[in-house]
């Protein structure tokens, strides 16, 4: 596994360096600790807004042409996102070109204009992409399912806001956010591949420069639920997405590995519990999968399938009893074994890739607060025993920790009923 070094620059930005021996391409990201979750009601999806500003247009590239004509003749792929804890700028280029990649990103953060007319023109743009999510189920009942768990609080809220705020948004919003949440203390900046002691200097020098910022905490999550919930929003399909999951740990939990490796043994593969009984079986849904998800403060684990409308009932069936089976029965050494090989080869593949490398340490930095390596990952799942995962399996698997997400005209009356442990 490759090695990292953190260097600490004059203004306590970090920059975190992970060389790949004769790789040819260097990702250069920048993560911004902040998101969503770091948003009031009023300025809800004011995080993803200034991202699609960053774009538009700098004093020394005045246009979104002018911007995004330079990044392509990198050659290379740029792009940015937007999550609940953070926000990243990422160029993935040939080696000999990190200079001119990393001088475009920092003067997009620096001196950016945020032109009042394109910024009229982007919330047209920003309102059609939160109809395309709602338009697609797949995508959107996630952000229905944390919304269950987290009701109206910054961690249950949708990334891209509200439409009334996004009409709303002022220039003058987004400098006061961006005075607050972007500078010194919240910048972490990760180089990692095919890199040369010259890009780190340029990297060092580029980002000194940015100044201390007064960075607003975010309201931490309080766990209250005492019986199962469910969410339905109503649309005219003929399948309803759902999303049945549990409560479970925050990052650097005890328990945060084991929950991991409960979600690839439930539903995490093609020969997973789930995928065979949901699809293969009974011919329930096309898709399935059993995803965890950890933020710095909470965290869950879930299903997620499409099923036929007459059949949601039988689907949600299905899966609260692999639910209940996974806490009542030890796991076979062959499925634990078989669930951590495939863990570490798509790991092992995933880090081969100075994008996905840079991802993961800027993450780790900026979630857990230190570095967590693929390799110290890995040897925490390596210990892991069959035992350890049925502890793990009765303290999440509870009906008070119990949630249910549905997009469609589903039966959410007869759910109610038959959701519980």
């Amino acid at each position: 596994m490759n090695k990292y070094k953190i260097n600490v620059l004059s203004n306590k930005v970090r920059l975190i360096t992970i060389p790949i021996k004769n790789a040819p391409t260097v990702t250069a990201l920048i993560m911004i600790k902040t998101g969503s979750k770091y948003e009031t009601r009023r300025n809800n999806g004011i995080s993803h807004f200034l991202e699609h500003l960053f774009f538009k247009g700098t004093i020394r590239r005045p246009s979104t042409l002018a911007l995004s004509s330079e990044l392509d003749a990198l050659g290379g792929e740029y792009n940015a996102f937007t999550a609940k804890e953070f926000t990243g700028y990422w160029v993935k280029v040939a080696n000999s070109k990190v200079g001119q990649a990393l001088d475009i990103v920092s003067d997009m953060l620096l001196n950016s204009q945020f032109d009042a007319v394109g910024l009229e023109r982007e919330k047209g743009v920003i309102i059609e992409e939160l109809n395309m999510y709602e338009d697609n189920p797949l995508m959107h009942v996630e952000d229905v399912f944390e919304t269950c768990l987290y009701g109206d609080t910054p961690a249950g809220w949708e990334t891209i806001g509200t439409k009334d705020n996004i009409r709303r948004f002022k220039r003058e919003d987004f400098i006061k956010y961006l005075e607050a949440q972007y500078g010194a203390n919240s910048i972490y900046v990760v180089l990692a591949g095919g890199i040369k002691e010259a890009d780190k200097k340029m990297a060092a020098k580029m980002f000194a420069v940015f100044k201390k910022n007064k960075w607003q905490d975010k309201l931490p999550v309080k766990e209250r639920q005492s019986v199962p919930r469910v969410r339905a929003v109503y649309k005219k399909n003929d399948q309803v997405n759902l999303s049945l999951g549990v409560r479970a740990y925050p990052l650097g939990h005890p328990e945060e590995f084991k929950v991991r490796l409960l979600a690839i043994i439930l539903g995490g593969s093609m020969s997973s519990r789930l995928f065979i009984n949901l699809r293969e079986k009974s011919s329930l849904a096309y898709y399935v999968r059993t995803m965890s998800e950890f933020y710095s403060d909470s965290g869950y684990l879930t299903t997620q399938a499409g099923a036929p409308i007459a059949r949601t009932a039988e689907a949600v069936k299905i899966i609260l009893e692999e639910y209940r089976r996974i806490k009542e029965e030890l796991v076979t050494a062959a499925e634990l074994k078989r669930a951590k090989d495939m863990l570490q080869g798509k790991m092992l593949l995933q880090m081969e890739a100075s994008d996905n490398l840079a991802n993961w340490y800027a993450r780790q930095a900026v979630l857990r607060g230190r570095i967590l390596t693929p390799a110290d990952f890995l040897a925490r799942i390596k210990k892991i025993t069959a035992k350890d995962l049925q502890v793990t399996a009765r303290k999440i698997f509870v009906n008070r920790g119990l949630n249910l997400a549905l997009i469609g005209a589903a039966p959410e009356e007869k759910l109610k009923k038959i959701l519980r442990f």
